[in-house]
């Protein structure tokens, strides 16, 4: 019984150790968003630790860290900003104030970003301005391939000044990321090839870049950041049909109910996303293949 009870301390004091030897000798880098932590983990490998601030299900435009968070920040050796996020327009300089050794990189550098004003539609299909971010500039680039790419090469470059000794495990790695992009643009490519309806809604306007990207209307139900009146609801509802849009999306931060009104006055699947998600490839794809069903319905 001795032996049994050491030999159970043994193990976990090993597993304890192969659990903090993940984090590459206290070595951590910090990100805003789930998705970033997908790029950044894959590129990083076992040579950092990549600490996320914003938790999934919570939305980035109005997070406020912890206490417990704004430490881990702290320790980090540098923080990846995605661009324009709300949370890094209110946090980020507090965070460089309180830390002013942290290493800033901006991993949407050389980005072609989308104006709202130009790129989200109203409810009569044409061009306007629907949620407040920065100078009017829509920060959702990670919902697209090349967003994705820039993030990616951005990322990449980060490591390598952090890590000089690693760069090329750091260029392997990416390489490797690539590889899985590519073949997740392929896999939406095919899903979405047969579409004749080509316009689907949403309620937050996190599919920007996803739209453009692959020829798609987006349609909001947020309007300036804000619940639709009723008279907007009902615009709304007209253009849908009008567009014969088939594919209502509700991200799980925002609450349901104009969603499902809208749903259910259209005939529209109505369908849960996530674009803030870890899995960046499989939430894409599940957001293809969402358009893909509702053509069949």
């Amino acid at each position: 019984m001795k032996y049994s009870g050491l030999y159970i301390i043994l193990t976990f004091l090993l597993l304890l150790t192969a659990c903090s030897g993940k984090r590459a000798d206290g070595k951590v880098v910090t990100v805003t968003i789930e998705p970033q932590r997908f790029f950044a983990e894959k590129i990083a490998g076992d040579k950092f630790a990549i600490h996320c601030v914003v938790p999934s299900g919570q939305s980035p435009e109005t997070y406020d860290p912890t206490p417990r968070q704004m430490v881990e920040i702290g320790k980090s050796e540098a923080y990846l900003r995605i661009g324009y996020i709300g949370f890094e327009q209110v946090w980020m300089q507090k965070i460089k104030d309180n830390n002013p050794e942290l290493k800033v990189f901006d991993v949407s550098e050389g980005m072609k970003f989308l104006n709202e004003t130009e790129e989200e539609h109203d409810h009569e299909g044409e061009k306007t301005h629907h949620h407040s971010h920065s100078g009017g500039v829509d920060p959702h680039i990670w919902s697209s391939i090349e967003g994705a790419k820039v993030i990616a090469w951005n990322t990449l470059n980060a490591f390598i000044e952090l890590d000089k000794e690693n760069t090329e495990y750091y260029w392997k790695n990416y390489n490797a990321l690539l590889g899985e992009i590519d073949k997740t643009e392929v896999a939406i490519k095919q899903l979405l090839a047969p579409l004749t309806v080509r316009t689907f809604i949403i309620y937050h306007p996190a599919l920007t870049y996803f739209a453009e990207e692959f020829n798609l209307t987006q349609l909001c139900i947020e309007m300036d950041g804000k619940e639709p009146s009723p008279a907007q609801l009902k615009k709304l509802v007209e253009t849908a049909r009008e567009n014969h849009a088939r594919v209502v999306f509700i991200q799980q931060e925002f609450d349901r109910k104009n969603a499902e009104l809208i749903a259910k006055e259209t005939g529209c699947r109505l369908v849960v996303i996530n674009p803030l998600d870890y899995h960046w490839d499989k939430e894409l794809i599940h957001i293809a293949k969402a358009l893909a069903d509702g053509q069949t319905d």
